[in-house]
């Protein structure tokens, strides 16, 4: 089909029962402005070409005047609509991490002409420097460290050197693997354009890159986070590793300070304490995951201290010299001041979100103290015509949020959608391990929201999973709403706790109590069973049930 051809669609109808459903739906199409519509009441689907201008709103509001639901609009040549006259593009996104595809995915279904402005390498933090790499070396240290430590009897128990340069390759080809087939590969079948170079606004309604200035009917700021630097004495003349260079390294450090004990620092720190680092973590909160459930972060502490751990909370590192064997910082805590020498330090206190440099203020979008986007409920900015989402908006940092709160806010600039960001059960994964997962509030946060409410800690000895296992080094602890027993919130420290969270997501979300949670039948010898016998403990001394006990 040549460009100036009329591009073709499928639109899924739900509703249609016989050939008189179809020629109904058909005139709905064609009366939106849709040309060479073909209904096919069986399979649910209409397809049709549209010619410039037509969008998909009116196509949808036809289709249920008509009295059927229309459902998922999708391209099916491969070819986007030309945006409305006036304007260079439908949408231009800024980034291309998880927001930015999901947001120009969605937006090309739409029919909208899309554009994607990156100024380095496609695919954003989750598949270059973030999730998949850490993750996949995680993987690699924990099969390291069983091998030298499982506690099954008969099994022979041991583990040679590591050779990090060799786990540290074949973790870029993963990573080069998946840029490829999840972004670079896609950019290509859903036709939207990529341009390379700095975005900068120069006004409310235009870009400009590499020279070219670019005008949209709207954008979307989706350029991430960056890792969070601190300003310690001496820090950056000492040296230090972040997030992205720490999985760089291709020798292991023989001591290490990390400096933040949220999900990355625990994540890198013991990746490097099973690869056989003497690791000290270091963090001015209480106690090591600041944000998760006190009992989960205190058996989470304990549990690293017992793999030859250093816990230094609350400490604060005062300043840092350079000496011709590695790195000495000074630090103050509980006990007074102390000096520790470390041949590497990771600083992992966070991330900062990337406006820098964007020319926001040009465009009239606001900005908080951070340097992270203000967004409204809707994620539309200061300025209409701009939405953020993802990192940017200094909101929760997950790569499942970036890509629907994308989705979202394209669905709301340009699809018709009227849709706000709903977070009800939010899951959060700390992948060290044993896991350590959580979903809705913890049982602080329901108190300083006025809420009575009743909790439950079950030690994971409780789990016939964990006695299976040989491993019972964990915990759960629900909170639930004292007078409805409605779920508020879910804290699971085990193995595989990021699987078994997502069914204490959907109970929370759906409001189930933990009555109707103790009731749900679970499978036995599995990890999620664990969720069911901490709900029974609410009522019951699970301690006293025979197996499977309902």
């Amino acid at each position: 089909m040549s460009r100036g051809a009329d591009p073709r669609f499928t639109l899924e109808v739900a509703g249609m029962t016989c050939d008189d459903c179809a020629h109904h739906v058909t005139g709905a199409l064609a009366g939106a402005g849709a040309r060479e519509v073909a209904v096919d009441w069986r399979a649910g689907r209409a397809r049709f070409s549209l010619p410039q201008g037509v969008r998909e709103q009116p196509l949808r509001a036809a289709v249920e005047a008509a009295g059927y639901r229309p459902g998922v609009l999708a391209r099916a040549d491969g070819l986007a609509a030309p945006p409305d006259a006036g304007t260079d593009f439908d949408l231009l996104v800024v980034g291309s991490g998880s927001a930015a595809f999901a947001a120009a995915i969605r937006a090309a279904e739409g029919g909208l002409h899309v554009a994607m402005v990156e100024r380095g390498t496609l695919g954003g933090t989750c598949v270059n420097v973030g999730c998949v790499p850490s993750k996949a070396l995680l993987r690699a240290t924990e099969t390291l460290w069983a091998a030298g430590h499982h506690p099954f009897a008969g099994v022979p128990t041991s583990a040679a050197a590591p050779d990090l340069g060799a786990m540290v390759s074949q973790k870029d080809e993963l990573v080069a693997e998946l840029r490829s087939a999840k972004y670079e590969d896609l950019v290509a079948d859903y036709g939207f354009e990529v341009i390379s170079g700095h975005a900068q606004f120069t006004g409310p309604g235009e870009l400009q890159v590499a020279g070219r200035t670019l005008t949209a009917r709207a954008f979307l700021v989706a350029t991430g986070a960056s890792p969070t630097v601190l300003s310690i004495n001496g820090l950056e003349e000492g040296g230090f590793l972040t997030s992205t260079t720490a999985l760089q390294l291709t020798s292991v450090p023989g001591r290490l300070a990390v400096i933040g004990s949220s999900a990355i620092g625990l994540e890198l720190g013991q990746l490097f304490l099973h690869l056989g680092s003497r690791v000290t973590f270091i963090d001015v909160a209480e106690r090591v995951a600041p944000l998760e459930e006190p009992e989960a972060a205190a058996r989470l502490a304990e549990l690293l201290q017992e793999e030859g751990a250093h816990v230094l909370a609350p400490a604060e590192v005062l300043e840092v010299a350079a000496t011709p064997t590695g790195k000495v910082l000074t630090l103050r805590h509980d006990a007074g001041e102390e000096k520790l020498e470390v041949d590497q330090i990771l600083v992992a206190i966070g991330r900062s979100p990337d406006t820098a440099g964007l020319g926001l203020e040009l465009a009239g979008v606001e900005v908080d103290r951070r340097g992270a986007v203000m967004v409204d409920s809707h994620l539309r900015t200061s300025n209409a015509r701009v939405f953020a989402a993802g990192d940017v908006t200094g909101g929760p940092q997950f790569v499942y949020v970036a890509a629907y709160e994308g989705q979202l806010a394209v669905g709301n600039a340009l699809l018709g959608d009227d849709r706000e960001v709903d977070l009800l059960g939010l899951p959060r994964v700390t992948f060290t391990s044993p896991q350590l997962a959580s979903a809705g509030i913890t049982e602080a946060q329901a108190r300083a929201q006025g809420r009575e409410v009743r909790t439950t800690v079950m030690p994971l000895s409780a789990v016939p999973r964990a006695l299976v296992n040989r491993d019972t080094r964990g915990l759960v602890k629900l909170v639930a709403e004292a007078g409805s027993g409605r779920l508020l919130g879910a804290t699971v420290l085990a193995d595989g706790a990021g699987d078994v969270i997502s069914a204490a997501v959907l109970a929370i979300r759906h409001g189930i109590t933990t009555a109707e949670l103790a009731a749900t039948l679970h499978p036995y010898l599995t990890m999620a069973e664990g969720l069911k016998l901490a709900a029974q403990t609410f009522t019951r001394d699970v301690g006293r049930l025979s197996c499977c006990a309902a």
